[in-house]
């Protein structure tokens, strides 16, 4: 443990004394109760782990939490980006000292702004791609990745997942050699009609409330940036693809779901910071989503509270 680590287990201790820690309901575990489902994953954003931000942490524990008081084995947990606050080695040691490891099979992250901005490329992927690896080995599963983008087959359903290439502030920026690659594994992964799922930190242009959802009047402000069209024009090529993304801190309502040329766009609500702009803006929520032959639903769930909220359910049909 370096010394940013123990500083960060020392505030947290302090916090904590004063702030006790009040955990999810027991009463209420996350439950699948569904003979056809295929695949089930929960997948969450923007948990935004910091050194300095504590008033996050009982939140993100506290969803940790929810997870292991399940009976259920999860698929995969998806988390679309901003993992960290400051893409800090401690903080990244925090968010894998809890993140529950026995009932969750593979952990498939995205890079966000958060966790690349203030650092040099090739630092953010050898501590990225570190982290991930961790805590793939320590739920026994074989998934290994070497860079920000990766793909990776879960029962047959294959996880897409996108990142910046370059270090950038607020956007992403998606190589020409990428763009291809992203092409190339939507064909396949869409050969057999089954759905083909992509993750990334920040969503397309003018969709699901922007630029208005990020309080900005200019036309790009919040979304992936100036590769927008082009990976919304590949996307679009394939049926059944459904982008799941993050980074608006908007709560589950009108803006979390947008049929977008034919790609189902899911965007995520934080996990931690406040969310804004939604029917439902609690701390603590994300996504159980089970997958059957015929439909993709995304159960809504405040993972902190240890409860669903299923008027804001999402049922996605498949063709």
């Amino acid at each position: 443990m370096n010394i940013l680590s123990k500083i960060l287990a020392l505030c947290l201790s302090v916090f904590y004394a004063f702030n006790p820690f009040v955990g999810p309901s027991a009463e209420t575990p996350i439950e699948v109760d569904n003979d056809d489902c295929r695949l089930c994953f929960l997948a969450w954003a923007d948990p935004q782990i910091s050194n300095y931000m504590l008033k996050r942490d009982p939140y993100f524990v506290a969803a940790c939490q929810d997870i292991a008081n399940s009976e259920q084995t999860f698929d995969a947990l998806v988390i679309a980006g901003d993992i960290a606050e400051n893409g800090l080695a401690c903080e990244y040691e925090h968010i894998a000292d809890n993140l529950p490891v026995d009932n969750v099979r593979n952990f498939l992250m995205a890079v966000g702004n958060h966790d690349v901005r203030l650092r040099s490329y090739k630092q953010v992927v050898k501590r990225f791609t570190g982290f991930m690896n961790g805590l793939n080995t320590a739920c026994g599963s074989d998934l290994t990745v070497d860079s920000l983008h990766y793909k990776y087959t879960v029962n047959g359903y294959t996880f897409i997942v996108l990142g910046t290439d370059r270090t950038e502030f607020e956007e992403s920026y998606i190589s020409p050699a990428q763009m291809q690659w992203l092409d190339d594994s939507l064909k396949e992964a869409t050969a057999d009609g089954l759905p083909a799922f992509v993750v990334l930190h920040q969503t397309f242009k003018d969709s699901h409330g922007l630029p208005g959802t990020w309080n900005s009047p200019i036309d790009a402000a919040g979304s992936v940036g100036a590769q927008s069209d082009a990976l919304k024009e590949t996307m679009a090529k394939y049926k059944n693809v459904i982008l799941l993304t993050g980074h608006l801190h908007t709560g589950f309502g009108a803006y979390t779901y947008e049929n977008i040329d034919g790609i189902h766009s899911v965007n995520l609500p934080s996990m931690t910071i406040d969310n804004m702009d939604g029917r439902c803006n609690e701390n603590g929520l994300g996504c159980v989503v089970e997958v059957t032959d015929e439909n993709v639903t995304f159960r809504a769930r405040n993972f902190a509270a240890g409860k669903n909220i299923p008027e804001v359910d999402i049922v996605i049909p498949l063709q």
